[in-house]
């Protein structure tokens, strides 16, 4: 299906859909582009975990906060979205929030509507938005044909009918290893997407640490349009370490669907540490379920060195008031991590992705962070590793860093597409 769409060109005006939707076309024909801020849609299809909203919430406060800055409206499948703190002057449209229940299978996560339903409504709450404001740049993170290819007819449609908008892929350095990667672009028909449907491909990360273009597959062609932004990551201050004990000990993982296994190894862990050693907090993560929260709350049960809490909408500012922090490997939070310059343990997920395994260790041989594989022996490899930061020790980081200036790199590429009097450059 998805090739189908690239290799057809998608969509025509619709007809036949009654007198109703043309005055939302001829305005979006008509739409005079001058004096105003050049327009920015970010999509984020949230299916899974928070990192896709953190990233793109970071995208959208550096884009407001520039000079000139763009109007900028993020269209999120978030189920958190309600409660979340959102920069100033964010318009957003909310999709009814859906859920991965394994290989392209969604569910819908808070209602008992079909699948088939819930989707027809966010892609056309995608293309109703595109059609009405006809942004100049169009930002999709992370996957190129939408959740369940619900962007295909909005990308399509972008494609035929608003030359003027900027079509742009923002990924991850790290999807996968690489071997997996190409294969699932190959069955799935991403390459012709890309070629067909999209004028940039940002790639949140640095070519010397991961070539996605040779790593992935990515023909010479569509390279050209790759550039390398570096990473993304909130402004944060740095740590502030405390002297003496209790040592300050923060333990996240993201949203917390798939984070039992590292909360529970580190109270079980911490339970053969001396007494005394640190007061500790725990972000189960909003999306965790209750009962991994009772398994953590019987854990922790007359404990009074450990504090759990559901959710935080501002990690950044939680990590500078941490001497430590034990994570997972999730692209956003890593990256904060790094960012805040906080002494940091990260357990990967074993699965489904070799993801945050690779991350960990590339973090772990730059001196960035520490990381402990999952799987048998957590409990007393990670105590054994606890133990030693909590005495000072601390990785020695190579020269150079770790390049955070993602988001500020973004908002000057968008600001070349714009060109100078605020206007899109017409897409090739």
């Amino acid at each position: 299906m998805i090739q189908n769409w690239a290799r057809e060109g998608g969509i025509a005006k619709p007809e036949g859909h009654g007198a109703e939707i043309e005055p939302i076309w001829n305005a979006a024909r008509r739409r005079v582009r001058k004096d105003r801020r050049p327009s920015v849609f970010l999509y984020s299809h949230d299916t899974y975990g928070l990192g896709h909203l953190r990233r793109n919430l970071a995208i959208a406060e550096h884009l407001l906060n520039r000079s000139p800055s763009f109007s900028v409206r993020l269209l999120t499948g978030s189920p958190v979205i309600a409660s979340w703190d959102i920069p100033e002057g964010l318009a957003v449209t909310a999709l009814p929030p859906v859920v991965k229940t394994g290989v392209e299978t969604y569910a819908p996560r808070e209602s008992s509507l079909p699948f088939g339903l819930v989707k027809a409504y966010r892609e056309a709450l995608i293309l109703k938005a595109v059609i009405e404001e006809a942004p100049d740049i169009f930002l999709v993170d992370h996957a190129p044909a939408g959740m369940n290819a619900e962007l295909l007819s909005t990308l399509a449609f972008i494609r035929r009918e608003l030359p003027h908008t900027h079509v742009v892929l923002g990924m991850r350095d790290i999807l996968d290893c690489p071997e997996t990667v190409r294969r699932i672009w190959q069955e799935q028909g991403i390459i012709p997407l890309l070629d067909n449907l999209y004028d940039r491909i940002f790639v949140y990360g640095c070519r010397e640490l991961l070539d996605v273009v040779a790593g992935y597959g990515i023909p010479p062609h569509i390279a050209d349009r790759v550039t390398y932004c570096g990473y993304i990551a909130r402004p944060t201050q740095r740590a502030t370490a405390t002297t003496g004990h209790p040592r300050r000990v923060l333990v996240t993982a993201g949203g917390g669907e798939d984070g039992l296994f590292l909360m529970e190894a580190y109270l079980r862990a911490l339970a053969q540490l001396p007494p005394g050693m640190t007061q500790s907090r725990i972000v189960t993560g909003p999306l965790m379920s209750a009962p991994d929260r009772a398994i953590l709350a019987g854990l922790a049960e007359g404990r009074g060195d450990v504090e759990i809490l559901r959710s935080t909408p501002d990690l950044p500012s939680m990590l500078a008031e941490t001497d430590l922090v034990v994570a997972m490997g999730g692209y956003n939070t890593s990256v904060e991590i790094v960012a805040s310059g906080t002494a940091a343990i990260l357990v990967p997920r074993a699965a489904p992705r070799a993801e945050q395994r690779m991350r960990a260790a590339m973090l772990e041989k730059m001196g960035l962070v520490w990381a402990v594989e999952p799987g048998e022996g957590l409990t007393q490899r990670l105590a054994a590793r606890l133990e030693a930061a909590l005495a000072g020790q601390r990785p020695i980081p190579l020269p150079g860093g770790l390049d955070l200036d993602g988001a500020a790199r973004v908002g000057a590429l968008f600001d070349a597409i714009v060109g100078a009097d605020g206007r899109a450059l017409e897409a090739s």
